[in-house]
């Protein structure tokens, strides 16, 4: 899988350095030479010094071949410009991080496949640090070595499959489903998974990819 990545600061440069891990076919483009020469000495990927709202530089970064485009620039509005400018050139998924969240509905608008919001989700987790400690306290589970995966069933070897088949494991464990848009159920060992049901699994840090090719396929997260 090929992913660009517009922004080389704290960001882009920790996501770029996961996918790197997991195998992926990582481009970074940024504007500061400063950065780009950080990005070159830290990471094995292509690192183009280059503005991304410009098309010239993501010609260069051979947009039209992304699978998945990421803006994880600090600024919106270039954010926003190139990811408007990615969809003429790729139907790959793109991904946008807002620092406003007023501005969200703006990218949702222009169609951009996620868009995310640091600082809201921030302020969910301070939230719920104040009124459910006890719930926040499930994202450090295991001292940080495990994690709430969301993910939507695509893998057909799982449609049609009770839950006691697939979960629990000693590596993740099924904690809820959203089947049809409908309210939040918490799964019985006798429910049946189906195509398109939304899941949040528990899993541990080093079995993300299992997890994600069970019930996603050999896509993984991105469904490619």
């Amino acid at each position: 899988m090929y992913i660009v990545i517009l922004g080389g600061g704290r960001v882009g440069l920790s996501l770029a350095d996961r996918l790197i891990i997991h195998g992926y076919d990582v481009t970074i483009i940024e504007s500061n030479e400063d950065l780009c020469d950080q990005a070159t000495e830290e990471l094995d990927a292509m690192i183009i010094c280059g503005n991304g709202t410009d098309t010239k530089t993501l010609e260069e970064a051979n947009i039209e071949e992304a699978d998945v485009f990421v803006a994880t620039t600090g600024n919106d509005e270039s954010n926003l410009l190139s990811c408007i400018l990615v969809k003429e050139y790729t139907d790959g998924q793109i991904i946008a991080r807002v620092s406003n969240p007023d501005h969200e509905e703006a990218f949702k608008k222009v169609g951009i496949d996620k868009v995310i919001s640091p600082e809201r989700t921030a302020a969910g987790f301070l939230e719920k640090i104040i009124t459910r400690p006890n719930v926040a306290d499930l994202t450090a589970f295991g001292a940080g070595n495990a994690e709430i995966l969301d993910m939507t069933i695509k893998n057909p070897k799982v449609f049609g499959k009770r839950v006691s088949e697939f979960s629990p494991t000693k590596d993740y464990i099924i904690i809820s489903r959203n089947k049809d848009n409908h309210e939040l159920e918490i799964p019985q060992p006798d429910d049946i998974l189906n195509s398109g049901d939304k899941i949040s699994i528990l899993v541990k840090r080093n079995a993300f990819e299992k997890a994600e090719k069970k019930f996603m396929g050999a896509g993984g997260l991105f469904g490619f």
